[in-house]
């Protein structure tokens, strides 16, 4: 008898479904549960490598690209800050050295 209810089981499953998806594990989204870098990632890390080796101007720009191109990435807000914090007297100052540039040249 217990074969036959067994059977009846699996015959259900199959027939609802059941027995034609495999299981699949639920996704998550937890940064420290990925194992690989997103290109949100390499770029922050890009930018941090920029700034140790001095290049300033070269981390802000790939800061910059990070922030427009992957706005969902964990790393925007301290990019964002970084952006608007450390170099806001940066940002200020390059407009008008173009400015002051493109004059004397003409």
């Amino acid at each position: 008898m217990s074969r036959f209810v067994a059977a009846s089981l699996v015959a259900i499953a199959v027939s609802l479904g059941a027995g034609t998806a495999p299981f699949q594990c639920g996704s998550s989204n937890d940064p420290a549960l990925r194992r690989e870098d997103t290109a949100g990632d390499a770029l922050w890390d890009l930018a941090q490598e920029f700034r140790k080796k001095g290049n300033e101007q070269a981390a802000r720009e790939t800061l910059r690209y990070l922030v427009e191109h992957y706005p969902s990435n964990r790393h925007v807000p301290a990019a964002r800050a970084e952006l608007e914090g450390s170099g806001s007297e940066t940002k200020a100052a390059e407009p008008a050295e173009v400015k002051g540039a493109e004059t004397s040249d003409k």
